[in-house]
């Protein structure tokens, strides 16, 4: 009986087993054509298709989806032929950049030229390509460069003092995207006029200077100096907008030059927040702008001493040359003394973003890297205003920052000559004085109210009132205090006389009244330029400084205009 049972338990238990293993065979099966299916699918992805699936803010910063075709045909056809391309664009390029190089050369120096250049036996490699839309008469192209060169290129150096050094340039690292211009297109082969070439973008250029037989530190400063001088000279000579013009058919290729297309006008208002740099005490920060970051073209602020909320209330003007590429940049730093400046961060603002015509208050994120946005730590934040104005349209839109703003007929007259115009006799004139607008007026105040202000007070109140200053002027006043109140309304209005509208500020402080002292609870700091604009508007504006509240005011503007010779 026991054997019986055995028997069967056993039956039982190997078909179990068998039905188990075909059940998990079947499965696996199951699995392994959903998987192929599933890679297969995946090989067929696009990366348009990677993008719809998951949005560019969760991928690491590494990741980068290139829209560059790649080039293997061209960098063999390019290593190939790079001996005959040594040769021929070698005395080209030492022809064409010397002048440069004359232009910037260091104070400390007396000449500075090349001795040998020659570009090396390794050629660039390309990358990628892409093509540009950017109108039907012309084709652009975009070619992204790397090359690791092994050039021969040796600078004669001389001093004042008579000494002369050969300085090799050597361990050149690059890596850019080249731009080419065929323009314009024509019903005769090759089909374009001529080509444009420039260096549209600069991702890294490194090199390496050595004094040939001896040390180049024995000179102190004259590292930095040359560094500095090459890398102007490239930025002056082939950087975009610079661009070199090759005809290939007869004809005029004017209208392809380097051209000014526009002004931008920048005003630095404040910074808020930043990063303090120094152990004792506060940062001394001050404002590095350019647009081309070439030395006669960069504008820096005053230093603000002491201060991470830094005002400076200061005006520029930037040559545009190219709106739809070209980029304002902004850097701050602390100030050492004697010592080098210590970078506190940087932001941009696309000049393609801004509005002819049209003034643009922006507050602007600082950032370690404008190229590589792995930083995440909060480094500060700078306010500007920006005024594009293309050349040729400022009779469609009001430049607030132009000399004839708010002009009668009869200051024009007054600036212009007896008749009223720009006449050539004026102009060759010595003794005619250059006259410049001063946007004077009235500025009158309303402070309405404020909204949600921060508890200062014991009993879960505050006390609350307004200062007003005039930041130029140093004229003040302050409405009445409010008790017990996180909303008070005040419906005061303050008049002030402004002497020169665009460069004052306005400053309303909120302070809670207490017997024994006063606290402040935030601010708010305006310029002028949107009063002037518009006559008057009402606005609420967010207190800085504080854990929250609004103030409610209203602003009108009677302008006064009158003249100042410079």
């Amino acid at each position: 009986m026991g054997f019986l049972v055995g028997l069967l338990f056993g039956l039982v238990t190997g078909l179990a087993i068998i039905v188990l293993f075909v059940r998990s065979e079947n499965s696996r099966s199951n699995l392994r054509t959903k998987l192929a299916t599933t890679v297969a699918a995946f090989a067929r992805m696009t990366v348009e298709d990677s993008r719809k699936i998951l949005p560019a803010e969760f991928y690491p910063s590494w990741v980068v989806f290139s829209q560059r075709q790649k080039l293997t045909w061209l960098n063999q056809h390019l290593t190939k032929i790079w001996p005959y391309v040594n040769e021929a664009a070698s005395d080209l390029i030492k022809a064409s950049v010397e002048p440069v190089l004359e232009q910037y050369r260091p104070v400390i120096l007396s000449s500075l030229k090349f001795s040998k250049f020659t570009l090396g036996t390794v050629a660039p490699q390309f990358t990628g390509v892409s093509i540009v839309e950017d109108g039907a008469d012309s084709v652009t192209m975009e070619l992204e460069m790397q090359w690791d060169a092994n050039s021969n290129i040796v600078l004669a150096i001389k001093t004042y003092l008579g000494v002369s050094l050969p300085v090799q340039v050597k361990d050149i690292g690059f890596t850019g995207v080249f731009r080419l211009i065929f323009k314009p297109l024509v019903n005769e082969f090759p089909c374009f006029g001529a080509v444009c070439y420039s260096l549209r973008k600069k991702k890294k250029l490194d090199f390496t200077l050595k004094v040939i037989g001896g040390d180049i530190s024995t000179i102190p400063g004259l590292a930095d100096a040359i560094e500095s001088t090459i890398r102007d000279a490239i930025e002056d000579s082939i950087m975009w907008p610079v661009r070199k013009i090759i005809p290939i058919l007869p004809g005029d290729y004017s209208d392809l030059e380097l051209k000014p297309v526009g002004m931008l006008e920048v005003k630095l208002i404040q910074a808020r927040d930043l990063t303090n740099k120094d152990i004792i005490g506060k940062s001394d920060p001050y404002a590095v702008l350019f647009v081309r970051p070439l030395p006669d073209r960069t504008k820096k602020s005053k230093i603000i001493n002491n201060d991470l909320n830094p005002i400076w209330n200061e005006h520029y003007e930037f040559i545009i040359e190219d709106a739809t590429t070209q980029h304002l940049v902004v850097r701050i730093y602390d100030d050492e003394g004697l010592q080098a400046s210590e970078f506190i961060g940087c932001a941009q603002v696309l000049l393609s973003e801004l509005e002819p015509g049209k003034v643009k208050d922006v507050w602007l994120n600082l950032v370690k890297d404008l190229e590589i946005q792995r930083d995440s730590n909060y480094r500060g934040q700078v306010h500007l205003e920006l005024l594009y104005c293309p050349f040729g349209m400022e009779n469609s839109f009001t430049n607030p920052f132009s000399s004839d703003f708010s002009m009668t007929s009869l200051e024009r007259v007054l600036k212009n000559g007896a008749n009223g115009t720009d006449d050539i006799e004026n102009e060759k004139a010595v003794t005619h004085k250059k006259r410049e607008i001063i946007i004077r007026g009235v500025l009158s105040v309303t402070v309405i109210s404020a909204e949600d202000l921060p508890i200062v007070d014991l009993m879960g109140k505050a006390d609350p009132y307004v200062v007003l200053t005039m930041k130029k002027s140093e004229l003040k006043n302050q409405t009445r205090v409010v008790n017990d109140s996180l909303n008070p309304v005040w419906n005061q209005t303050f008049d002030f006389v402004v002497e020169d509208g665009l460069h004052d500020m306005l400053i309303l402080e909120v302070w809670d009244h207490d017997t024994f002292g006063k606290d402040c609870m935030g601010r708010c700091i305006l310029t002028l330029t949107r009063v002037i604009l518009e006559g008057e508007y009402k606005d609420c504006l967010p207190l800085e400084g504080a854990k929250s509240g609004k103030l409610n005011i209203n602003l009108k503007w009677m302008p006064q205009p009158i003249f100042r010779d410079s």
